[in-house]
């Protein structure tokens, strides 16, 4: 025989589908949230329990004689039994849809360079979430860095989809019992509308109406304002407006100012303001009813008819519903009669996009560290902008390589315009990450803190007077270093550099040591000076030099000195001089007060290229220990203003290749290569105190 009227079924996964009468049921259903479908059944299985009902998919069918009007399918998350009496078993099923599973899952996780969707199917295949369906015809950008910090998946999930301006809800279908969870930016990929009409009082038997339908609008905000800020462009304005579309008469005075506006871009600039505002909005013009359809549920439109005030007679949007059913007659031997259907629901326009209201966003309590990170074998790995990569120590999903995180920003000390402080932590040490504004999408190193693995320069505490700056050879084992040592009695400043040191001065240079100061150089040493140097000692001044000294002067040369001693020693001691040179360019003066002495222990070479004056206003006395040689090339001359005298203590030779001459006033000797000997004088005395022997073959006397 067929069936007639409006009435329930319900259909258990591993139980027989008469194992359960439908007593009521109460479904609570609207845009953006789970829906809670409440069933009372009767059994004559007293046995079934958690075991059996527990996780199992649930059909609830609504008929209209042997027509299905709608189907409902999720699964059992709650069990309750009741009264019992003696025959038969009340069970209380609390059935949620598969997303429900989200729920229950809560985790830190974080996404890098996706977009909503991509993000949103990540979470429905953990929570093995099947027949879905996005119908997203808005832009949506990939995000740089998204974070579930603490939330369920589900919460993070509306999170996302709230600030995206994207609602969710169940579209059930009428025939079979596919179910799909719908994703859409825009009622215009909602289903088209179906024609419902008016009637005030209908009879129990009465077809598809509605019998309640009231109207509402009122004031709400007009516009929102939205801020944020991004360093990649600092001076972006990043302040993006949206006004409200209608305002049904209301006043335009009502803003709403969002900041921080979560967006880095200006795509999302221009879309997180819009569907803030259309949110705020969702309820400026709503419509409440009560029908006996079940057909009205949220993701549905209809046409409203025959309603007196004609400007309700529109295109409508449902956006929630609570469906209440009665069959009491289900229950084996009840005595009750009359199934009844009740669907109080809530709509909008049906052109009108509803958008979810913004979801709460978790804060970070406080910084927390994290270890740097970078590819295999790397220790510096940087972006053009300093910042680096961090394995957060609540992540469970990627490796501490060079995609463990976004791009992080480190603070420093001083950041100006290509001038300031600029330290980049290093691959595997530890920081301390904050988050702006609470924000788990915006972290930033706000400091850096040593570990276990990481030690302190020197040897805490026997160190503890000393702040040291150092740093570490990439892909090496030296460091640069500055050292403060503050302990009493032993304060020192100590600079370390583990190759060049280079300094450059733009103006002057003051260096004062009060007491000692000790060069020491291992190699080369140079000093070049563009214009004037001044050396001042008011003590002794001690150079020692263990090969050459060359001393080389462009134009005047002048010492000045009291007492002068050099001293050369061929070999030997610590002062050692095997050279001694002095190079004037132009004109060189050795100008000395007092006395000057110079010792040499080897031998002594003086090369000029040109003349060489000596000029001494006393005596100039030459001694030497053994031969004593003058080498003219051309000529030779020795004068003296007054008397000359040579001693000769042995033999004396005075040779000459052609001649030599002898004066003296009007009288000269005379001796050529020739043989000639010629003396020349007005008289000429011969003295021979013994003898004056004359030979020659001949021998002329004249007189003049």
């Amino acid at each position: 025989m067929p069936q007639t009227g409006t009435r329930f079924t319900v259909d258990v996964d591993g139980q027989d589908a008469e194992t359960f009468a439908v007593v009521s049921f109460h479904l609570v259903q609207s845009y953006s949230s789970l829906f809670t479908l409440d069933i009372h059944v009767a059994s004559s299985n007293i046995r079934l329990n958690a075991r059996d009902l527990l996780e199992q998919t649930v059909i609830l069918t609504i008929w209209q004689g042997s027509t299905p009007q709608r189907h409902i399918k999720g699964l059992t998350a709650r069990l309750e039994r009741g009264e019992y009496d003696g025959r038969i078993m009340h069970y209380h099923l609390r059935v949620y849809p598969p997303f429900w599973r989200s729920s229950l899952r809560q985790n830190f996780r974080h996404f890098q360079q996706q977009d909503i969707e991509s993000i949103i199917q990540r979470l429905l295949d953990d929570n093995r979430v099947t027949d879905t369906s996005f119908l997203l015809g808005l832009a949506h950008p990939e995000r740089e860095f998204c974070v579930q910090y603490g939330e369920t998946d589900y919460e993070f999930l509306c999170r996302l989809l709230s600030e995206e301006g994207i609602f969710f809800y169940e579209e059930h279908a009428r025939e079979g019992t596919n179910q799909l969870l719908i994703f859409a930016d825009k009622a215009f990929y909602l289903p088209e509308a179906f024609t419902i009409p008016f009637n005030p009082q209908p009879r129990p038997t009465a077809t598809a109406c509605i019998s309640h339908f009231s109207h509402c609008a009122q004031i709400r905000p007009a516009y929102v304002v939205s801020k944020d800020y991004t360093f990649k462009f600092p001076d972006w304005p990043g302040r993006f407006r949206h006004d409200a579309d209608e305002l049904n008469g209301q006043r335009n005075q009502y803003e709403v100012m969002d900041y921080p506006g979560r967006f880095k871009d200006e795509q999302h600039g221009r879309d997180f303001p819009r569907y803030r505002m259309e949110g705020l909005r969702n309820d400026a013009e709503t419509a409440t009813g009560r029908s006996n359809s079940a057909r009205l549920w949220p993701g549905t439109r209809f046409t409203l008819t025959d309603h007196p005030a004609d400007d309700l007679n529109r295109d409508w949007q449902v956006v929630a519903s609570e469906l209440h059913g009665e069959q009491p007659q289900a229950v084996p031997g009840s005595n009750a009669s009359g199934t009844t259907l009740t669907n109080m629901f809530q709509a909008i326009p049906a052109n009108k996009t509803w958008r979810p209201a913004p979801q709460p966003k978790p804060k970070v309590d406080g910084p927390q560290p994290a270890v740097v990170t970078g590819p295999e074998g790397e220790e510096i790995f940087c972006d053009e902008y300093g910042r680096v990569r961090v394995k957060f120590l609540w992540d469970r999903y990627h490796a501490a390589d060079q995609d463990s995180s976004c791009w992080i920003q480190v603070s420093q000390p001083w950041a100006g315009a290509g001038y300031g402080h600029l330290a980049i932590p290093r691959v595997g040490q530890e920081v301390i990450v904050d988050f702006l504004n609470g924000n788990p999408d915006q972290p930033i190193i706000m400091g850096r803190a040593y570990n276990f693995n990481n030690y302190t320069p020197g040897s805490l505490p026997g160190t503890k007077t000393q702040m040291t700056i150092r740093s570490q050879t990439y892909k090496g084992e030296g460091f640069n270093e500055l050292r403060f040592e503050d302990a009493k009695g032993r304060e020192e400043v100590y600079v370390h550099a583990e190759k060049d040191m280079n300094h450059v001065i733009n103006n002057d240079r003051t260096s004062l040591t009060k007491r000692h100061s000790v060069d020491k150089v291992q190699g080369n040493s140079a000093v070049l000076v563009d214009e004037n140097q001044v050396m001042q000692i008011a003590g002794t001044q001690n150079t020692s030099i263990g090969g050459d000294y060359v001393l080389s002067v462009g134009n005047h040369f002048t010492d000045g000195y009291r007492n002068m001693n050099l001293t050369a020693f061929q070999d030997g001691a610590a002062q050692t001089l095997k050279r001694l040179a002095f190079s004037a360019g132009a004109h060189g003066i050795v100008s000395g007060v007092g006395n000057m002495t110079t010792f040499i222990q080897g031998s002594r070479m003086e090369h000029i290229n040109l003349t060489d004056t000596t000029s001494v206003t006393g005596a100039k006395i030459i001694n030497t220990g053994a031969m004593f040689s003058i080498s003219a090339g051309t000529s030779l001359n020795l004068l003296s203003s007054g008397n000359s005298k040579e001693i000769c203590g042995g033999t004396k030779i005075v040779q000459a290749t052609e001649r030599i001459e002898m004066h003296v006033g009007n009288t000269s000797v005379t001796l050529t290569n020739d043989g000639l000997i010629e003396f020349t004088g007005v008289k000429v005395i011969i003295n021979g105190s013994d003898e004056v022997l004359i030979k020659s073959p001949k021998v002329n006397i004249k007189e003049k």
